[in-house]
């Protein structure tokens, strides 16, 4: 693919833009400073064009360890597993919902409340996963909500819940063995992701993993004091 293809959707262009131009309100920009970030955007692309077609051709290949096995939990990914919830699990839950990622995980994208964690965990339309390390230790969870068998769909939520552990893919290969426990066992034809504002590391992280931008919903959810957008992605499995 040369430098003038793009496959990239006009949903995510403008997605990733909305999301720079939000943050660039804070630093005071203005109309000469725009042109001036173009510009150092275009130079990196250049200086690193090869990087880019490396990146992009590694994240066609996306391979889950122990993929035939997902037919129930627990599931073996190269680095994590993931295993049914358990009521002693709740109190761990509870600790990472204290943070604002904890509590975007429970929030409803639909009614904008905040769900109690016991009603969470126990919705009939709920299913979870804890997200351990090797060494059994937890670090996160996973969950399809308002899981509709008869529609086959689910809406896929994730959460690295130990601070300490973010940043370092695990998001990546939790999601990766969660999609394979959605076809494999669930057999859903579409899952879809709401997340509040225009995240770029999610959304690249999750174009990656196949799910395309859907559309946004502006201004959709107050929470913390203000309005957010809501962006849709969604993932048709077939």
């Amino acid at each position: 693919m040369g430098l003038n293809d793009s496959n990239i959707p006009d949903k995510t262009i403008e997605t990733l833009a909305r999301s720079f131009f939000r943050d660039s309100l804070d630093y005071g920009f203005k109309k000469i400073d725009y042109l001036r970030f173009v510009n150092a955007i275009l130079d990196i692309a250049m200086k690193n064009s090869g990087a880019l077609v490396e990146n992009s051709h590694s994240s066609q290949h996306l391979t889950v360890a122990g993929s035939q096995q997902c037919c129930k939990l627990p599931l073996e990914g190269e680095r994590l597993l993931i295993r049914n919830f358990t009521p002693s699990d709740l109190d761990l839950l509870k600790q990472w919902m204290e943070d604002v990622v904890g509590r975007e995980f429970v929030l409803s994208r639909t009614t904008a409340k905040t769900m109690n964690v016991e009603d969470f965990v126990h919705h009939d339309c709920c299913i979870l996963g804890i997200i351990t390390l090797k060494n059994g230790n937890p670090v996160g969870a996973v969950a399809y909500c308002d899981h509709n068998s008869e529609q086959h769909r689910a809406e896929l939520r994730k959460i690295i819940g130990d601070p300490s552990q973010r940043r370092m893919g695990y998001a990546r290969e939790a999601t990766q063995l969660w999609i394979q426990y959605c076809r494999q066992f669930l057999k859903l034809k579409k899952i879809y992701l709401s997340t509040l504002n225009t995240n770029i590391r999610n959304i690249k992280l999750n174009e990656e993993l196949g799910f395309q931008v859907e559309g946004i919903l502006r201004n959709e959810v107050f929470f913390d004091g203000r309005f957010h957008d809501v962006l849709r992605m969604g993932l048709f499995i077939d």
